[in-house]
């Protein structure tokens, strides 16, 4: 007989990559998922893992075997979500998948409060980016993901993740104090041309709509720095260094020397919860969803 555990070991490092992701993911030491792992190949008689350089790869057999854990845990999840059913309360655990800023401004409250009303639910907060949480919802590594699109880049989602809306996060534009847009009430698109901006790297969902959008407006953006952490870009705007669009949520207080102006029209990101279907009927996922629209700010 297989053991559950180690497949779930095993088919987090071919979700995730490596062992040292695998363990992360799972909560556990990378040590602990490589002994899990050692044990499936004794248990099954069959190589899983094969060096590759300073890493690790799975063999074909470890992926055949990966595919047919996903589907056991899929078992698994429709089992205990019948269980969590019937008893009508949320219990066991949850794991939830946030961006660093809706991890830093929403989450905190949430879970404190599920703490409080559900003390028989574990629930389990991991930054992740939202390019990426969508699919590890749908590949059963997280029970529930909080991810954005923004008005010109809908958020996909896939076949079998359910979605709902938590809200609507506004983003302003950031200057200096004394730069010349500062003592304006609102600036439109067309404006923004020369000027120097601060934005998170390539690849990042921002970052992509900023270039998107200023280009549509006849802009090609000089991005003059590029940081993955709001806070950095807000200390470069402090210093002087350039402009940037920075959304409300988990922002928090803007430093001195920094300006908030609107621009026309607004931007906005759309925060969505997502879920696996089989999952729906999870008491804890109904209690989640409905914490987070309602600490959502504004709500």
């Amino acid at each position: 007989m297989l053991d559950l555990g180690r497949l779930r070991a095993l088919h987090a490092v071919s979700v995730h990559g490596s062992v040292a992701a695998a363990a992360i993911a799972l909560g556990y030491t990378p040590s602990a998922v490589s002994q899990q792992i050692a044990k499936l190949e004794r248990e099954t008689r069959t190589p899983l893992l094969e060096r590759r350089g300073r890493g690790v790869a799975l063999t074909d057999e470890a992926r055949h075997l990966a595919a047919t854990a996903q589907e056991l845990l899929a078992i698994v999840e429709r089992a205990e979500t019948t269980l969590e059913e019937r008893r009508g309360q949320p219990t066991g655990r949850l794991t939830i998948g946030a961006f660093a800023s809706a991890a830093r401004g929403l989450l905190p409250g949430v879970l404190a409060e599920l703490g409080r009303r559900h003390p028989g639910l574990d629930a389990r907060m991991t930054e992740v980016d939202p390019h990426l949480s969508i699919d590890l919802v749908a590949r059963g590594m997280i029970d529930l993901a909080l991810a954005h699109d923004w008005d010109i880049a809908p958020l996909p989602a896939p076949e079998g993740v359910e979605q709902a809306v938590i809200g609507d996060d506004l983003c302003d534009l950031l200057v200096p104090d004394g730069h010349p847009l500062a003592s304006r009430v609102s600036v439109r698109r067309e404006d923004l041309a020369g000027q120097r901006w601060i934005c998170q790297p390539p690849g990042t969902v921002c970052h992509d709509w900023l270039v998107r959008t200023l280009r549509a407006a006849g802009c090609e953006p000089d991005l003059a720095h590029q940081a993955e952490e709001y806070h950095t870009q807000l200390a470069l705007v402090a210093a002087g260094l350039g402009i940037a669009l920075i959304p409300r949520l988990g922002r928090g207080p803007l430093p001195a020397g920094v300006v908030a102006l609107a621009l026309d029209p607004v931007p906005k990101r759309r925060l969505y919860a997502l879920w696996r279907t089989g999952a729906a009927r999870r008491p804890a996922i109904t209690a989640t969803v409905e914490s987070l629209q309602r600490h959502w700010p504004g709500a």
